[in-house]
């Protein structure tokens, strides 16, 4: 026993004097002969933790809880996950939504905004049909809104040759969706005529180009006076301002086929615009996006209502399609696999081209929501990952402008002070003026009276 730890000790003492390295607690040491025989152990390296850009949404609420922040890298990717470097990322409604709280499903905040993104790939997992260097476009159920995001590859899809970055984030979802809704939902056909609301912005867009590949269809849609240079392939283009309604009813006594909205809000009248078999299509509450929590729940609870027995009886459908929940929530990454491809085969047919209406920085991040949540937006709204932000303006010291209220009572007061004042002058003069004459009183001696008598002076007392 002895000889055995004796052998232990010589191997210790060996690899000692030769600087090996011993492993304590999970930390790599390293170990050095001193000349006095003993041992220093070397302080363990330290791994400096790598950092990226992240916009993250603090807690639900308004513009003011998304905020810029950096955060650790995302770890390897697991067997069947891939690692994206973003080069550009998309903004929708959905985004405000989730900003909101307003979306099924979310994380617990805070978590990192996207939906979705494009890239290079940076790293696979060994199951993963994809190599360092591709270029592909993701649809992630959040967190896209990082310079890294780690996605499970049934979300991911390769970019062909002749989509960039850009093009790729606008294709992938809003024309991805658009397809869905007019060809699996309302079943478009030639011949027939469908009305898209609010049809400028990036689902309006990709609605109006998708219904132009069917031959024969009457498109009808509304959008801000504003915005109608801008948009290309529509019959008909109403403002919102108007009792766009009425003049659909008359162009159309017979009714119209299809209504896709994405406003909960204007469910009944625009239901009566449709003929027999016609379907009302619900992509989403728009509406919702502009409103406080407050507004949003009133909103909710005030929600336009329809008997059931009113389709059954009129021959109409309602219907809703939500990509997130079909993709996420129920299993279908595999058709909507078929469907990216087709419209990355429309787009290299030159059959659609998605309209970019602005590119922002991630710190400008709130200007790119509100631009969308006031409707001001023509297009697609990108994020641009190596876009520099924008110079913040100087605030001028603006003079004080006086309110003619204000001022007219600052000089009633003021007359009304000055009255004060003098009254109290007065009173003090008055005060002084008595305590004088007292004073003078105090002072008087009495003198004898003089009375004169027959020559003679008589002294008297008053």
């Amino acid at each position: 026993m002895a000889e055995e730890n004796k052998e232990v000790a010589t191997e210790q003492q060996q690899h000692v004097e030769n600087g090996d390295t011993k492993v304590e607690n999970g930390e790599t040491q390293s170990t050095k002969a001193t000349t006095n025989g003993t041992t220093e152990e070397q302080p363990a390296e330290q791994v400096e933790v790598k950092k990226i850009r992240s916009i993250q949404v603090n807690s639900f609420g308004g513009l003011k809880s998304v905020k810029v922040v950096e955060k650790p890298e995302p770890a390897q990717p697991a067997e069947d996950e891939v690692l994206i470097r973003v080069q550009s990322a998309g903004v929708s409604y959905n985004d405000l939504l989730c900003r909101q709280g307003s979306l099924n499903n979310l994380p617990k905040p805070p978590f990192s905004l996207g939906f979705e993104a494009a890239g290079l790939v940076e790293s696979v997992g060994e199951k993963v049909d994809l190599k360092v260097g591709d270029r592909v476009a993701c649809l992630a159920n959040t967190q896209c809104w990082s310079e890294l995001v780690l996605v499970p590859s049934k979300y991911v899809y390769k970019l062909p040759e002749g989509v960039d970055y850009d093009q790729a984030v606008a294709l992938t979802l809003n024309y991805v969706l658009a397809h869905y809704l007019l060809f699996d939902v309302a079943n478009l056909k030639s011949g027939q005529s469908v009305f898209i609301q609010s049809c400028a912005g990036g689902v309006g867009q990709a609605l109006v180009q998708l219904a132009s590949t069917v031959e024969n269809v009457i498109i009808i849609g509304t959008a801000s006076k504003s915005k109608h240079e801008k948009i290309e392939n529509v019959t008909h283009l109403f403002d919102h301002a108007d009792d766009y309604v009425s003049e659909i009813r008359k162009l159309f006594p017979d009714g119209i086929s299809h209504v896709l909205s994405s406003q909960d809000s204007d469910l009944n009248k625009c239901y009566g615009l449709l003929k027999p078999l016609g379907s009302y299509v619900l992509y989403g509450s728009s509406n919702t996006a502009n409103n406080s929590l407050l507004s949003s729940a009133k909103t909710w609870f005030q929600h336009d209502k329809i008997r059931l027995m009113k389709l059954f009886e009129e021959n109409k459908t309602i219907s809703g399609f939500s990509l997130r929940q079909f993709l996420y929530q129920q299993n279908g990454h595999d058709h909507v696999r078929e469907v990216v491809n087709k419209i990355y085969s429309l787009f290299l047919e030159n059959k659609i081209k998605p309209v970019i209406d602005e590119r922002f920085a991630f710190e400008d991040i709130t200007e790119a929501m509100l631009k969308i949540q006031e409707r001001k937006n023509v297009g697609k709204i990108i994020l641009d990952v190596n876009l520099q932000p924008k110079p913040k303006p100087e605030v001028e010291e603006q003079p004080v402008k006086k309110n003619r209220l204000s001022t007219k009572f600052l000089k009633r007061s003021s007359d009304k002070n000055k009255e004060e004042k003098k009254e109290d002058d007065k009173k003090e003069e008055d005060k002084a003026e008595d305590n004088a004459v007292e004073n003078k009183t105090e002072k008087v001696e009495e003198k004898p009276l003089e009375v004169t008598t027959n020559g003679e002076k008589v002294e008297a007392t008053a």
